[in-house]
């Protein structure tokens, strides 16, 4: 059952890529990229590589470099509410749109054993009003042409100029009079809980959990992240309570981008957002800064299966925007791994061919900041890649930059940000870092002039201050088999310490194999445990329907099996049918959004080996290749890893409890044009039927779903009489 439902859902990717509500869900995450001053962290995380082109010079000599050039930002007019809320208004003709950006700089606060309710209490808020549902909300967001998106960092608004007031007067109601529908609320814990599911099995996403984690610790806002359990501890009250304490216009900022004018904004505003109250009694938690380790420790998370290691080398810093030190420690990231020219770069994926792309990110905060470099590597260079991460941070550190290197890293800087003022956007968020941090306001004007001034001896000193190898986190995510044993030398006492995928440290206990035991033997185990060999054999017909919630549409499959080699599979969402394949065990056809066509060769075959009830029984007399590969923990049980391999070369691991004998875990490889993945089955909730256990709930992950995706069965029926029309081949 499982490779049929792992089979299945890759044709939910091709069908949702055109499905209209799937569209309209992208556009509003595309929408909601373009808010202003994302928090840092979030920023860094999840920020991709910035290419710049490199301008190649033909001429035999380099022309001595002029004067930086002056920097017209454009002009943008401020004013202030009476309750507090900061306005700025930056114009641009230049398309009859005009965007609205609330941002409120709320402190950063302890979420603790509910971390993840302030950005739930940020989502629900669009979700209906106490004069709008959140049907009436969309339906007039729509009929404008309008977005509207909120966050736990306040709104993001944009329509045509002439929708301004609307769009305003929409916004307002907002911000001012959510419901905080419990519906709606329910509804978002659910898809929390399912994309945790989804990160869970993600190597980026526990990477980036972890690294969190280690860089801030527990106790620092920055370092909490959500997990199953802090989301489920999430209340609808907790999420009130972050509206009502921090939601004030005193804290908020509200930019204005586009076609209008601060004298036609003002009269709006005031209208709308006038009434806002403030209030002087808003909290300012303090917490310890995050400091650099004593020492350098490595820092493994085992990812069974996994075809890469995710490497990040990562650390706190002081540095704090606006800070003299900001610009020529951006020019030293830049120069190391901040474009595709960098050092790091270059070297391992240029000159080594170890990964795709090699990173690294230097960033300022008013509470802490951080250094992070890291690169998804194939598992056999893991160590060979942390040599040469560690050679370009010695010779970053220790080795003068020569002019020429320089010269073009400050030119591709220089490009970077002028080309980034095409867009107004830019404005606004200068406009508005302007004010948050108390920047001189000349400082985004003179930021070419101060870029030009910046010198190797400077960029020297900012390598020795910020680059410190000898006091870092080195996180590996990865195969332990495969990796782990090559990875303690790095670290600064020789030994690599072990952490589930949310940072919790685990002490990995060396569990030997019970004598005697084999891969043949868990899976005879296995087959005792779900009802014994003469019962499983009994079983020659089974007939089943799964239900799944995709992206809020409900999936359906139906699956029919029945020996020798007969089989049907159904998958409809919104009552249409997406996928249907059918064998009868001669012949084979599959139809979808393709059409439909005869299933032939090697297709044919995979298809006749998903009709398999119980595949476990032919494993043998099939030349299955299994290998017993140890103990591992799985959500807490002790678990036999078995890894299984077709005799066409297929690879899949399953995991079998210890002590009951079940399977529990199952990751089957996949090919995702032309890269291997793995997609990953939680499988639980056995039942009893007809003196078999089948299990009832399937939690699938990974491979390229946007989402992790729980099936349940809904009806089963075991030995059934099957119609023989459902495995006719037309």
């Amino acid at each position: 059952m499982k490779k049929i439902i792992l089979f299945s859902l890759m044709a939910v990717l091709t069908f949702t890529q055109c499905t209209p509500k799937l569209a309209d869900a992208t556009a509003k995450a595309d929408d909601q990229k373009t808010q202003v001053d994302k928090k840092a962290e979030d920023m860094a995380d999840k920020a991709a590589d910035k290419t710049a082109e490199v301008a190649q010079d033909f001429r035999s000599k380099v022309p001595a470099p002029g004067p930086a050039p002056k920097i017209q930002l454009g002009s943008y007019d401020n004013f202030k509410l009476s309750n507090g809320l900061e306005v700025i208004v930056v114009e641009n003709h230049k398309l009859p749109r005009v965007s609205f950006q609330l941002f409120v700089d709320a402190p950063s606060i302890s979420e603790g054993e509910h971390t993840g309710y302030i950005d739930i209490a940020g989502d629900l808020m669009s979700k209906g009003t106490t004069t709008r549902k959140k049907s009436q909300i969309d339906e007039e967001v729509d009929f404008i042409g309008a977005t509207l998106v909120t966050d736990a960092d306040g709104i993001y608004a944009e329509s045509l100029t002439k929708h301004t007031d609307k769009l305003v007067e929409l916004m307002a109601d907002v911000l001012l009079n959510p419901s905080f529908p419990e519906a709606e609320f329910d509804k978002i814990k659910k898809q929390t809980l399912s994309g945790l599911a989804q990160e869970k099995e993600d190597p980026s996403a526990i990477s980036r959990n972890v690294t969190r984690v280690l860089r801030y610790g527990k106790d620092h806002p920055y370092g909490q992240i959500a997990t199953e359990a802090t989301i489920g501890a999430v209340t609808l009250d907790k999420c009130k309570e972050y509206y009502n304490t921090y939601f004030k216009p005193n804290i908020s900022y509200l930019v204005v981008v586009g076609d209008i004018t601060a004298d036609q904004a003002r009269p709006m505003i005031e209208n709308y957002l006038g009434k806002w109250k403030s209030s002087n009694d808003i909290p300012k938690p303090t917490f310890e800064t995050p400091q650099m380790p004593e020492k350098t420790s490595v820092d493994f998370v085992d990812k069974s299966g996994a075809v890469q290691s995710v490497i990040a080398i990562t650390y706190p810093l002081s540095l704090k925007p606006g800070e003299t030190d900001v610009i020529p420690a951006s020019v030293l990231n830049t120069m190391l791994g901040g474009y595709f020219q960098s050092r790091l770069n270059q070297n391992l994926r240029e000159t080594h061919g170890y990964t795709y792309g090699a990173r690294s990110s230097l960033r300022s905060d008013r509470n802490v900041g951080f250094f992070s470099a890291g690169a998804s590597v194939r598992n056999e260079v893991t160590d060979s890649s942390l040599v040469q991460f560690m050679k370009e941070f010695n010779k970053v550190r220790d080795e003068i930059v020569g002019p020429k290197e320089l010269e073009l890293v400050k030119n591709s800087m220089s490009g970077q940000f002028a080309r980034s003022l095409e867009r107004p956007q830019t404005v606004a968020r200068f406009a508005l870092n302007t004010f948050r941090y108390k920047l001189p306001k000349d400082y985004y004007a003179t930021y070419l002039e101060k870029l030009s001034k910046v010198n190797a001896a400077d960029v020297m000193a900012m390598a020795k201050k910020y680059v410190r190898p000898d006091r870092a986190h080195i996180v590996v995510v990865g195969n332990k088999d495969d990796v782990v044993e090559k990875i303690g030398q790095f670290s600064a006492d020789k030994k690599v310490n072990f952490y589930d995928p949310y940072g919790n440290k685990v002490e990995l206990k060396e569990q030997s194999l019970p004598a005697g035991l084999t891969a043949d033997k868990v899976i005879a185990s296995y087959i005792q445990a779900i009802g014994g060999m003469d019962k499983v054999k009994e079983v020659k017909s089974m007939s089943m329907t799964m239900e799944a919630e995709f992206q809020g549409m409900k999936l359906v499959n139906e699956l029919h099996q029945q020996e020798p080699n007969k089989y049907s599979m159904s998958l409809s969402m919104m009552g249409s049918v997406m996928q249907k394949e059918v064998t009868n065990g001669e012949k084979g056809m599959k139809a979808g959004q393709a059409g439909t066509g005869a299933v032939e060769g090697e297709e044919l075959n995979e298809m006749k080996e998903r009709a398999l009830i119980f595949p476990e029984l032919t494993y043998a007399e099939k030349g299955y290749k299994l290998a017993l590969k140890g103990i591992e923990p799985v959500d807490g049980k002790d678990a036999y890893k078995v890894n299984i391999e077709s005799p066409s070369g297929k690879k899949s691991t399953d995991f079998f409890d210890a002590e009951s004998g079940l399977k529990i875990k199952s990751m089957e490889e996949i090919d995702m044009g032309g890269q291997k993945a793995y997609q990953t089955a939680e499988i639980q909730d056995y039942k009893e039927i007809d003196g078999v256990k089948v299990p009832h709930t399937m939690v699938i992950s990974g491979g390229g779903l946007p989402m992790a995706l729980t099936m349940k069965i809904t009806d089963i029926k075991v030995n059934n009489t099957i119609d023989p029309a459902i495995f006719k081949v037309e």
